[in-house]
């Protein structure tokens, strides 16, 4: 159920080469982010997280970011890039518990914690950045097109996981597609980004 809360606030946020950029996200609302190639949508993510610089204004359910620790942000404002990172030899590495329930969800079975990150293909690594992302239970998500390499089934999978997600914990995402029919199925709001300034807001 989605309510009126605003959870993620941002005024004017302009790094290099975007912006500037201002938005507003409700607890339990999923927004779409539209544009072409270059048009500073993963730039943007990236500022929100407090990964690049950027000025202007960005607040987490009332809180400023500049009093957030840049760690504490990053757990509670989490980007799950385009490409997922790995690090170490063995998948269950990357976790610190066991999502049993998500990793069913998106059709893995508990053994695959046990696999190296070398056996997995490139949609399992990004079915799983998804399930690593859900683990530490961010407030809000930033997805840089978090289905783009998986087929049309776990594609509709991690949909209802990342929406069901949003709603239960009364969270919020930003989500990243070039697919305009996902923009349809995810979200209630589409912003268009052009240039690096958002250009349009429309319903979904």
């Amino acid at each position: 159920m989605q309510t009126n809360l605003p959870l993620l606030r941002v005024e004017r946020l302009q790094g290099a080469h975007f912006g500037p950029v201002s938005l507003t996200l409700c607890a339990g609302e999923c927004v779409a982010v539209q544009g072409p190639s270059g048009a500073g949508k993963t730039l943007l993510l990236r500022a929100l997280a407090d990964m690049d610089p950027a000025r202007g204004g960005v607040w987490l359910a009332g809180m400023p970011r500049y009093e957030v620790p840049a760690p504490d942000w990053r757990r509670q404002v989490a980007l799950l890039p385009a490409e997922s990172h790995w690090w170490t030899d063995t998948v269950r590495e990357h976790f610190t518990a066991a999502p049993r329930e998500d990793l069913g969800a998106l059709g893995f079975d508990n053994d695959v914690l046990n696999w190296p990150v070398s056996r997995l293909s490139s949609g399992e690594r990004q079915r799983l950045a998804i399930v690593r992302l859900l683990a530490i239970k961010p407030r809000v998500l930033l997805l840089d097109e978090p289905t783009a390499n998986l087929d049309a089934d776990n594609a509709r999978r991690a949909e209802v996981l990342i929406k069901t997600y949003v709603d239960r914990n009364q969270s919020a995402a930003l989500w990243v597609t070039h697919d305009k029919r996902q923009s349809l199925r995810i979200a209630r709001r589409v912003i268009g980004l052009a240039n690096g300034c958002v250009i349009r807001e429309f319903a979904a």
